[in-house]
């Protein structure tokens, strides 16, 4: 089991890698998670909904993700409040006194997903969930050492060096651990390290005396393997897209604006965007922080579309993205982003705000959203492909094109007028049918359909569409494929270098 002694120590990375490691050498292997809480999800073949983390490490190990892996996942609505979601199902949207008030069932949820794993593959990887001694919280743990005794699993401890206190939070967590739980821990993992390895050779030798616990590894930061990220930490510290976030004027360029809302939400979807060699991806969360007409301006998903296009009004981005797409920028909303595009947004149900509430939209599209009650939350699989009548501008390299996708969202958005000169329906998919919307030009459009990016067609079509409408000469761009399992390669290589793979399979009994 991997355990941290905070959020974002890079326990999700780790575990990726130790998937990927293992599943190379043979072993069917899985991931699990007991509880977490994160805003970026994924859709199991089965319709389940799961933390991305789980579905990413599945990935790595070559194997389907289920819902088993990650029995119980939290998406906040608030700053206490979140949507439970149990075996990918949503039970109830509550906040944090109700949640941790009772939850003797969900114990049992956990323990049983965790046997149907252990029945069926040779090594499950266990991942902890922010640090094993939250001292007010230790009673109710559902995902940290109270998985550990559960299993009967070794913990490794990680820690991040990078943000500094690698002793402190080492050694103090250790320190308040019970002795029984003290015992668990066999190997301990630095991470994040920056500068000449060598000179850290003394550090590990005082963990190791001070701790009476191995280091079993100083991992390097590194930022030239792209592995989906589990929550927006990485965008608030910088430390994703650090290079294409910053914009120039050079017209070799495609500049892509992706607006950063609070609740956003499955934002890796980009992550192959973002590789395009003719891209340059700007995160922004106000307009000053992108002065210059974008090429392509992305609304993407999130957890709260109400609360979210509040705040893209107050933030003025509301207005700028109007100004944009009026002086000729396209526009793209994917799920929650396509229900701020239209007219307005209707919630009689009380789903994301109080019942009767009824916001107006940036009236970009001819659609409404009218949100209904979670237990219609919408969560599929889907192959799509662009509707015959919809051909045109960003579309316009897409005929014939089939795409994997898929849908996670609440609500239901309807074209507010059936008039063919306010565009027309986007795409046709194999499950919910007609989705999206395309305007009459062809350059603003929405849809439910997450994952669209990850397809190198659907990616390349929507690059050289933008590249054709530049009024300046634009180089060819250059065809680039997307492969997340070369990423996992390359992480499951670094870690081979800088683990010491031989005492952690001992730990493993293998």
């Amino acid at each position: 089991m991997v355990q941290g002694t905070a959020s974002s120590v890079g326990k999700s990375t780790l575990v990726t890698g130790l998937c990927r490691i293992f599943a190379q050498e043979g072993w069917r292997v899985a991931p699990f998670k007991a509880q977490n809480m994160a805003l970026n999800s994924y859709v199991t073949k089965s319709g389940g909904e799961i933390g991305r983390a789980q579905a990413v490490q599945a990935e790595a190990a070559g194997v389907e993700p289920t819902v088993e892996m990650n029995p119980i996942l939290l998406k906040p609505e608030g700053h206490a409040r979140s949507q439970v979601i149990v075996m990918g199902r949503p039970l109830a949207t509550l906040e944090a006194r109700a949640y941790y008030r009772d939850r003797s069932g969900l114990r049992d949820t956990v323990e049983q997903a965790l046997t149907r794993l252990r029945e069926e593959y040779d090594l499950i990887i266990i991942e902890g969930a922010g640090s094993p001694v939250e001292l007010n919280l230790v009673n109710r743990d559902l995902v940290n050492m109270q998985v550990a005794r559960l299993a009967e699993a070794p913990v490794l401890l990680v820690g991040d060096i990078d943000r500094g206190g690698i002793f402190a939070s080492l050694l103090g967590t250790l320190m308040l651990l019970p002795p029984a739980d003290q015992a668990r821990v066999k190997g301990l993992i630095v991470n994040k390290f920056r500068g000449d390895l060598t000179l850290w050779q003394k550090g590990e030798q005082i963990l190791a005396e001070r701790s009476g616990v191995p280091v079993l590894g100083t991992i390097p930061m590194f930022n030239d393997i792209c592995i989906a990220e589990e929550d927006s930490v990485a965008l608030d510290d910088g430390t994703r897209y650090a290079v294409r976030d910053r914009w120039n004027t050079t017209s070799d360029m495609l500049d892509v604006v992706v607006v950063r809302l609070p609740y956003l939400s499955n934002y890796d979807e980009f992550d192959a965007l973002a590789a395009e060699p003719r891209v340059r991806l700007h995160f922004i969360a106000s307009s000053s922080e992108y002065p210059n007409q974008p090429d392509l301006v992305i609304l993407p998903g999130t957890k709260n579309t109400l609360s979210d296009l509040g705040w893209l009004w107050r933030q003025g981005l509301a207005q700028q993205i109007r100004q944009w797409a009026q002086k000729g920028s396209a526009v793209l909303g994917i799920c929650g982003g396509y229900q701020m595009l239209g007219e307005r947004l209707s919630d009689f149900v009380g789903a994301e705000a109080e019942a009767g509430t009824v916001e107006p939209g940036l009236n970009l599209l001819p659609v409404a959203t009218f949100f209904e009650p979670i237990s219609q939350k919408v969560t599929v699989q889907c192959q799509a492909q662009v509707d015959v009548s919809a051909m045109r501008g960003l579309f316009a390299h897409l005929q014939g094109q089939r795409f994997r996708a898929y849908q996670i969202h609440l609500g239901r958005t309807v074209a507010a007028e059936k008039n063919s000169e306010d565009g027309t329906c986007a795409f046709q998919t194999d499950t919910t049918g007609n989705d999206g919307w395309l305007s009459t030009d062809g350059w603003c459009a929405g849809c439910y359909l997450h994952g669209l990016f990850e397809n190198d067609t659907f990616r390349q079509g929507i690059v050289a569409a933008l590249a054709g409408r530049r009024s300046t000469q634009l180089l060819v761009p250059e065809r680039v494929s997307f492969d997340r399992q070369v990423e996992y390669d390359k992480l499951a290589d670094l870690l081979r270098k800088h683990v010491d793979m031989y005492r952690l399979k001992a730990l493993c009994n293998l």
